[in-house]
């Protein structure tokens, strides 16, 4: 019997429990967390390696190309492997990279740990799947929008935190922190998340054939897939580069202010919880093509912000508000595609995001680097009109959702 399923029938009409939703949410927020600490750190550790912005920005390159791949070969895992063992495990692997970021004696050892960094923070994406398992249909997308708000707060906490860790005691500090409290988050996963039934006989080829044959298939899941790529390409390109943008003329900032604009968008946190309930009342075409219109118009608020620190702290919130809220309404629509395989169709769907993340990042360097801030906001607005001309032309009705197949292909033994 499909893993997931069984679990529906193990807990009967109950759903998940607040105490479970909020252990999740934590642990989604502060797994994930660890992708962002380098962000508002990038000037600090620039001048302090005597690198370019763009040299920099592979640290953050790094983690999300290891994310990309540890989301295609761990996450499908879940549907195979008891996540109370699983996710332990993985975060394992985040500790390690944190230490050894911790210790970097030069730019390219610390970009070789953040590929530690980014392959184990995957922990987060095979918790949000058993979130979705664990809900009643009719409370799922309350319930990921929850979850989900809580990974939202890790990231924009993360800048936050980071900033003035770095402030009060050196970047290096940041990074023992962070390991301390992922060591500490997988010991507590390990003792409290629930036992799950059996997996089924599979071979580790099989599952990831699975995931191919998903992302292959089905439209709906490829063209979440692009929306969502698309949309976190636009958010790397702002988020890799504003740390040099706030330290430079007129701003000047110093490591801890800079980390405190990662609060301005708390509002994308929020966002999370009403999209998620306005999805599970049949509104996600709508919200994709809100959701699109404000990433793209939130640049044109940064470019404002080159000199305005109000316009600046508007087009943030703008930004998160659109790229949180379509991530929330591109998984409360995939999630319904295959119910026994969630972890697999997540998988593939936060492949594509991290791709489109990573691709952000890597060309924001180059072009911050080459124009300066009006070349980062012409990038950003190219990818906002990139994700909305197909969004309005070619979302699928919630009927041709719901009419495609919904079934996972059988594990092969």
């Amino acid at each position: 019997m499909a893993t997931d399923l069984a679990i529906e029938k193990n807990r009967g009409t109950s759903g998940i429990s607040r105490g479970l939703v909020l252990l999740l949410a934590v642990a989604c927020g502060t797994s994930v967390a660890n992708l962002y600490y380098a962000q508002p750190l990038l000037h600090t550790i620039a001048v302090a390696f005597h690198s370019g912005s763009g040299t920099a920005g592979l640290i953050v390159t790094g983690c999300q190309i290891s994310y990309a791949v540890g989301l295609a070969l761990l996450v499908p895992l879940g549907d195979l492997v008891a996540r109370k063992r699983l996710v332990p495990a993985v975060l394992g692997v985040t500790v390690v990279g944190l230490v050894l970021s911790a210790c970097a004696g030069g730019l390219a050892e610390l970009i070789v740990a953040a590929l530690f960094v980014g392959l184990g923070s995957v922990a987060a994406q095979m918790l949000v799947p058993l979130a979705a398992s664990l809900a009643n249909e009719e409370s799922r997308g309350r319930v990921v929008g929850s979850v989900i708000s809580g990974l939202l707060l890790g990231i924009l906490l993360a800048r936050t935190l980071s900033g003035l860790v770095a402030g009060l005691a050196g970047w290096r500090t940041v990074y023992w922190v962070a390991a301390a409290l992922v060591l500490l988050l997988a010991i507590v996963l390990g003792w409290r998340l629930p036992d799950e039934p059996v997996r089924p006989k599979a071979t580790y080829g099989g599952l990831l054939a699975s995931v191919a044959h998903f992302l292959a298939t089905s439209r709906t899941l490829r063209q979440r897939g692009l929306y969502g790529a698309l949309a976190f390409a636009a958010f790397s390109v702002f988020w890799t580069t504003m740390a040099f943008v706030l330290a430079g003329p007129p701003f000047r900032y110093s490591e801890t202010v800079i980390g405190l604009f990662g609060l301005a968008g708390a509002a994308g946190a929020i966002c999370a919880n009403v999209a998620g309930r306005l999805a599970d009342r049949g509104k996600a075409r709508g919200l994709t093509l809100l959701f699109n219109v404000l990433v793209l118009a939130s640049f044109g608020l940064l470019y404002l912000g080159r000199d305005s620190l109000t316009w600046m702290i508007v087009g943030i919130v703008v930004l998160d508000l659109g790229v949180q809220g379509l991530q929330l309404t591109n998984q409360h629509v995939i999630y319904g595609l295959a119910p026994t395989a969630r972890s697999r169709v997540n998988a593939a769907y936060m492949v594509c995001y991290f791709t489109g993340g990573a691709l952000g990042s890597a060309t924001a360097g180059v072009v911050y680097d080459h124009w300066h801030w009006a070349g980062i906001c012409v990038l950003g607005a190219a990818i906002g009109v990139l994700a909305l001309v197909p969004a309005a032309l070619f979302a699928p009705s919630e009927q041709a959702r719901a009419g495609e197949a919904t079934t996972s292909p059988t594990f092969p033994h």
